[in-house]
């Protein structure tokens, strides 16, 4: 029981700060980026799983066949012709323009993408990259239409995870599979090299159900000009693009964002987010209430 208690202690200690202070802090990342080290048994080169190490992100083409986009193509374009689904708190909408922006829960409310989550291809990198066993923490659509697609600003999602819905530590990743071509010129995608080393502390204080607006435009929980300036001096920007079926993995703590979409390209892809099991969230570090169980997988929990 002794035992126990100091390990509930620990997870539940707060060494990533954010968002009481009005300065903003860079701390140094106190986890590991790859927790399994077995490499023999990697489901992927050694070399790749050393880049992600270093870099916080990998981009595999070809990861999905032809025949497999076809089928998530069409459940994206079924899911956005869903009126009763537009109706649910799942489904967020462009603060002006009122288009689709994301659908959330994705994997419980699509069988399509239900089995996509969890597909060998995803779930045992995550497994090997988390040394763990893992359960989907957020799925969501993200559609970028042609013309009218909004920016999504720079941000660490666990910067968020960990303030608002209570992750513990730095032992998430997400993954994105490309559902329609990602050019350098419609919003795709964009990292920061390294960044996912650093741990930025926010400025301002958590309001009140923030996700109701965050997730249109986020205001709290973005960094500092200052020190994306320095993450970016040091790291440099990459764009992850590619074809249909393509899969983006990324740190939790890796600063990304994209800009808006003002070609006649839509851009869209669904996001798998993996946490370790022994990682589940506790309470927000922060003093409001637990976001949406739509947003964070809290009470509904599976292994897969």
């Amino acid at each position: 029981m002794i035992d126990e208690q100091i390990f509930l202690s620990e997870q539940t200690q707060d060494i990533y700060p954010s968002r009481y202070s009005n300065s903003p802090h860079m701390i140094p990342r106190a986890d590991p980026v790859v927790y399994g080290s077995d490499f023999s048994n990697a489901p992927i080169h050694r070399e790749l799983i050393e880049q992600y190490q270093q870099q916080g992100f990998l981009v595999l083409d070809n990861v999905f066949s032809d025949d497999e986009v076809l089928m998530f193509q069409q459940e994206l374009n079924r899911l956005s012709q869903d009126d009763a689904l537009k109706q649910c708190d799942e489904v967020i909408t462009e603060k002006n323009s009122g288009d689709v922006r994301s659908v959330f829960r994705i994997h419980e409310l699509s069988p399509v993408f239900s089995q996509l989550a969890s597909d060998f291809r995803t779930m045992e990198l995550a497994r090997f990259l988390l040394g763990d066993q893992v359960y989907i923490h957020q799925s969501r659509l993200n559609y970028k239409p042609g013309y009218r697609g909004r920016e999504f600003y720079w941000h660490s999602d666990f910067e968020t995870w960990h303030v608002e819905d209570g992750m513990p530590r730095m032992r998430a990743l997400s993954m994105s599979i490309t559902l329609t071509e990602n050019f350098y010129h419609n919003g795709p995608l964009m990292l920061i090299p390294g960044s996912h080393h650093t741990f930025v502390s926010c400025v301002g204080e958590t309001p009140a159900e923030h996700y109701r607006q965050s997730l249109k435009r986020q205001e709290y929980g973005v960094p500092d000009d200052r020190s994306l300036e320095q993450l970016i001096d040091e790291g440099g920007i990459v764009s992850a693009i590619g074809k249909p079926g393509s899969l983006i993995i990324f740190d939790c703590n890796v600063m990304h964002g994209s800009n808006g979409n003002i070609t006649p390209f839509p851009r869209s892809n669904v996001f798998m987010v993996y946490n370790a099991m022994s990682n589940k969230v506790a309470e927000p570090f922060c003093s409001q209430k637990p976001r949406p169980e739509y947003i964070c997988s809290r009470k509904n929990i599976r292994t897969l």
